[in-house]
């Protein structure tokens, strides 16, 4: 890299897991200077090494990559994220000419990893191949080496991380990893950080998996410079003035992202009984209040964030007392819990506990079970189908056995394993209609029928159904720019109008404007674009379930709210309109992509 550009060591670690070599390879200052890191430098290393289209997701060919950001590491509030980019094993369009077309996938994970990451002198690591049998690498500031693991082959999440330091034989090593889920290559296997924090979403630890690669540890002890350390300094207390003592901050610390629980249930855009509803009667049992009195002791936070909204516990007085975990949170004690119609909070932490140790993506495992749950109560599929299990609503017992079953693999938990979209087609019986999914990336959390913003976030989110997407294209370009600074989106709120771009510019000496940074918050967003229509996607793609637009909600405070089809669609050729995007094919114009900068693709 040429010198000059500060906030970043200008380096990229690239592993062969196929042949086992490793090599430090140049970040042009291009590729810096326009995509940022994070979310956005993967993207287009992404768009760089499959020039391709079609190539399958598990092939040795698909890149895995950890990509912290240019404030990852730096004392900045909340600068401790990890965006995962590869191409997604999830998702399939509905035309395409490649069979194994998917769209991009990225996932982010909080923790100490990114920073970690940095720390030993790397703006990212890719990794590529498959090894001849499973291995973890080890990365210890300029060494890096990849080692024997089939010893630790099998085993669960929290065995793992415990079995791993010791191997290391040293705490500051941050590891992230993969569980069975993983190694069976689950379509939805997550990759792990520290027990519970997750790159959840879009099959990364599946796509891992296939790679044999079960772990990665790093230590490291360096830092690059910054272009302007005064001006550092100085946006950096007022950043830090930003969250003390705030309503904002003290919510988090509080309740963390479970307070949301009982406020999207009163609403009535909760995902209840598989998208059917948005309210659940019994949330009080499983919300953020319930907890604090009944299993978190602990409230902890990641790399250098003021908002400690991890929560941590023994489950004290219900069900499967004595149970230590993290949780519950809005997502995973909406998919595990109102979803499923679960208010035992002792059988929810146990399903959560059993999900992370499995190393499954919890927002779709509880949106496949809900289907699988709403089939048999349909009378589409019995308990046959089922290898035996009563799979009723609320009934924690068999939750846990289809938890089980999906991890392994085992029965129907191998067509299980393969998503709600695969699913659908198995079962037929019209389940497509309730199939919740978005180019065969199950829902998150978040119900529709009263929030048609929502709706829009899920259908142009870039890697299928994302309720992190945002619901307007000033929100998906702002969203695209934080997952690529390596800050947390849920600190956004904190830094004030113009922080981040203040702590970037005195960081990188690039003078970021407001301007700047939503131009290249665009730049990413249409670049992740632009892969896809590469790989066959089309409007026809962007579409909801169909349950949102024909069966209203009927009970609750939304009782009676449906989508209009009409106005949705209308919403949508807004959007496209807006974003600059032809409304028959979502294509970015041609006008669009030489504006931002991205005329490489124009071609395609």
């Amino acid at each position: 890299m040429s010198k000059g550009m500060n906030g970043y060591h200008g380096v990229i670690l690239d592993i062969d897991l196929t042949s086992g070599k490793i090599n430090r390879k140049p970040v042009p200052v291009e590729d810096t200077a326009k995509f940022v890191g994070g979310r956005g430098l993967g993207m287009k290393i992404l768009w760089d090494r499959l020039k391709t289209p079609g190539i399958d997701a598990l092939s040795p060919e698909n890149p895995l990559m950890f990509m912290p950001g240019p404030l990852s590491g730096f004392p900045v509030p909340a600068s401790c994220r990890t965006c995962v980019v590869t191409k997604s094993p999830r998702t399939s369009a509905i035309a395409s000419e490649y069979p194994q077309a998917s769209t991009v996938s990225y996932s982010n994970m909080g923790g100490f990893f990114g920073p970690e990451i940095r720390f030993a002198g790397y703006d990212g690591m890719v990794i590529t191949g498959k090894a001849s049998s499973p291995v973890y690498v080890l990365i210890d500031d300029d060494k890096a080496e990849v080692r024997d693991a089939k010893k630790f082959w099998g085993m669960g999440t929290d065995e793992f991380d415990r079995k791993f330091i010791e191997e290391l034989g040293d705490r500051r090593f941050r590891t992230c990893y993969i569980g069975p889920a993983g190694e069976n290559l689950v379509s939805y296997a997550c990759i792990i950080n520290t027990a519970a924090r997750a790159a959840g979403r879009g099959g990364t630890g599946c796509v891992m998996g296939s790679k044999n690669l079960k772990a990665i540890a790093v230590r490291g002890t360096k830092m690059p410079d910054v272009a302007d350390h005064k001006q550092f300094l100085d946006f950096l207390e007022q950043a830090r003035e930003g969250f003390k003592g705030t309503d904002f901050t003290k919510g988090w610390r509080y309740g963390g992202t479970a307070r949301a629980l009982a406020w999207s249930s009163g609403r009535g855009s909760q995902a209840v009984r598989n998208f059917r509803e948005g309210t659940f009667a019994d949330i009080d049992k499983i919300g953020d209040e319930a907890a604090r009195q009944k299993t978190w002791i602990r409230d902890f936070a990641c790399y250098c964030c003021p908002l400690s909204c991890k929560k941590s516990g023994a489950v004290k007085t219900v069900s499967h007392t004595g149970l230590a975990h993290d949780g519950p949170e809005y997502e995973t004690g909406t998919m595990f819990g109102a979803n499923l119609l679960v208010s035992d909070l002792g059988g929810l932490m146990k399903e959560i506990s059993s999900g992370d140790d499995y190393g499954l993506d919890i927002i779709s495992t509880g949106n496949v079970i809900g289907f699988l749950m709403e089939n048999y109560e349909k009378g589409n599929i019995d308990r046959t189908f089922l290898d035996g299990i009563d799979l009723t609503w609320g009934n924690v017992d068999a939750v846990l056995k289809m938890i089980d079953k999906i991890a392994r693999r085992d029965g129907v938990g191998d067509m299980a394993s393969k998503g709600v979209k695969l699913l659908a087609e198995k079962i037929g019986s019209d389940s497509d209609k309730f199939a919740m999914h978005v180019k065969g990336h199950e829902l998150a959390a978040w119900n529709v029928h009263v929030d048609p913003g929502m709706g829009i976030s899920y259908v142009s989110s870039n890697r299928g159904a994302c309720h992190l997407n945002g619901r307007t294209l000033e929100e998906q370009n702002s969203n695209a720019m934080i997952d690529s600074t390596g800050v947390c989106l849920f600190a956004d709120y904190g830094f004030g109008e113009m922080g981040l771009q203040n702590l970037l510019t005195a960081v990188t000496g690039i003078e970021w404007t407001k301007e700047e940074y939503a131009k290249a918050g665009e730049r990413i967003f249409n670049l992740e674009r632009m892969f896809n229509f590469r790989e066959g996607f089309r409007r026809e793609d962007d579409t909801l379930p169909d349950r949102f637009f024909a069966e209203p909600l009927t009970v609750g405070p939304g009782q009676g709210a449906v989508l209009d089809r009409g106005e949705f669609t209308k919403m949508l050729d807004e959007y496209y309109e807006k974003r600059g995007w032809d409304p028959k094919t979502s294509k970015p114009t041609k006008a669009k992509l030489q504006n931002l900068g991205l005329s490489f693709t124009i071609e395609t």
